[in-house]
């Protein structure tokens, strides 16, 4: 470095350039090289005869400053320091779209670290230019502007407030329909930085009328195009009943069903939230994910997928989609989902995280759950903590129903409770005494029990 940094005042234009770019793959390559540059005082000699060389010198300054930048906040707020944002926006207006591109990217790097350095690239002015480089017609350019807008909106609603104020939600809206992939990637990261926010932002967003548009990208070759587009939805859904409503409308239930569906690993994870927030908004949006048959993709998630957040997060949404009334409970449980959850619960193997997420699953949907074929087979495997659930299920059930009791007693079930070892005066053995009473004395003790198991003759106490 102490060889190349002479060099960079050659007289010689290409020798300067060639000597910035050596330095900027140096400081690319490790946190530690890009501390030496700062070190040796090279940021402030490239930052002053920025604005003096010619387009490829500019391009080469660009690209050690957002090396610099990009390894910490520490090492990007020293680039802020020699003054390099006010040099960055002049390149943003330069004739030549690769220095716009250059810069654009600069600047992202910077923004992307925190709040703090953000605020400072919009202090800088450079907003405005970035949501007219979106606007020009080269694709390397855009892609990159719509990038820096995104690392700029994603920090706080004051950020993602100035992105918008700016006009870039129509122009970013118009732009999903680009053939591009890696333009579109951009564009709905950008949207949704901007959307997860507040409700106003999203609405915003919404009016752009993206809908039914962004729904083509869950159907893209593309799997990041997928991924962001999901998540733009997710972003949109969580806010409110009415905007979940909206999507919902608009086909967009059915459409990340069908995503999930089809791909598999990180890309499924913001369908799956997305179907989860819906759920958890109201009875009725939780039915349209019923109805859209949502939940046997959600346990395919469950028992395929590898990764312990995907897991939990559809361990929450089919919690989310039965905690509301024993309708929904019934529609997650007789697609099998209750002993998947159970067993995930019971695997010690799973994070703190995936235990937690499954086991609030599970309590959700037991407290809601009338359909006792169901929660029969629980019996013999799941934990006090769950048992508590599961038994008191059958305590509000079996005394209202004849034909449940009948069955309770030939399948089983009735010999299980017995073999609970409940505390005394725990709310567990009072379920349990609950369920005693429903029966004769006969019926409830071991040796009756045995006798029905063997004679099947339970007409005689009915």
């Amino acid at each position: 470095m102490s060889l190349l940094r002479p060099l960079l005042l050659d007289v010689i234009p290409t020798i300067q350039q060639t000597a910035a770019l050596a330095l900027g793959r140096l400081a690319n390559y490790n946190g530690d090289l890009a501390e030496a540059v700062v070190k040796g005082d090279i940021l402030p000699q490239l930052v002053c005869s920025l604005s003096e060389q010619n387009r490829f010198y500019k391009k080469a300054a660009a690209f050690v400053l957002r090396a610099v930048g990009k390894h910490s906040p520490q090492l990007a707020q020293a680039v802020v320091q020699c003054g390099a944002l006010e040099m960055l926006v002049i390149c943003l207006e330069d004739f030549d779209p690769g220095v716009k591109e250059a810069a654009s990217w600069a600047l992202g790097y910077i923004a992307r670290h925190n709040s703090e350095l953000s605020q400072a690239v919009v202090d800088a002015g450079a907003v405005p230019l970035l949501v007219l480089c979106i606007q020009e017609p080269e694709i390397a350019l855009k892609r990159i502007a719509a990038s820096t807008l995104s690392d700029i909106s994603k920090h706080s609603p004051e950020l993602a407030q100035t992105v918008v104020d700016a006009g870039a939600i129509a122009h970013l809206a118009q732009m999903i329909l680009n053939p591009d992939a890696k333009l579109k990637r951009q564009v709905l990261s950008a949207l949704s930085q901007i959307a997860k926010h507040s409700v106003d932002l999203a609405e915003l967003v919404v009016e752009a009328e993206i809908f039914p548009v962004v729904l083509t990208c869950l159907k893209d070759s593309d799997e990041y195009v997928k991924k962001n587009g999901a998540t733009l939805i997710r972003e949109i859904a969580k806010h409110t009943p009415e905007l979940s409503q909206f999507i919902v409308n608009a086909g967009g239930v059915a459409a990340v069903i069908d995503c999930i569906g089809s791909c598999r690993g990180t890309v499924r994870l913001p369908g799956i939230m997305m179907l989860g927030y819906v759920a958890a908004h109201s009875e009725n949006l939780s039915m349209a994910v019923i109805v859209s048959k949502g939940i046997p993709p959600l346990c395919a998630c469950l028992i395929e997928e590898h990764e312990d957040h995907i897991k939990a997060a559809a361990a929450w949404a089919l919690g989310q989609v039965g905690r509301h009334t024993p309708a929904h409970a019934r529609a997650v449980a007789v697609a099998d989902v209750l002993p998947t959850l159970l067993a995930i619960y019971m695997d010690t193997r799973g994070s703190e995280d995936l235990q937690m997420k499954t086991k609030k699953a599970l309590k959700n949907i037991l407290q809601k759950c009338t359909y006792l074929p169901a929660l029969e087979p629980l019996l013999h495997d799941a934990p006090p903590n769950i048992m508590k659930h599961i038994v008191g299920q059958f305590s509000k059930v079996l005394p209202h129903d004849s034909k449940a009791r009948r069955l309770f007693v030939t399948t089983g079930g009735l010999k299980k409770v017995q073999e609970i070892k409940a505390e005394p005066g725990s709310l567990l053995q009072e379920y349990i005494n609950t369920i005693n009473n429903c029966y004769p004395e006969e019926v409830v003790s071991t040796t009756a029990l045995i006798l029905f198991n063997v004679c099947g003759k339970f007409s005689l106490f009915w």
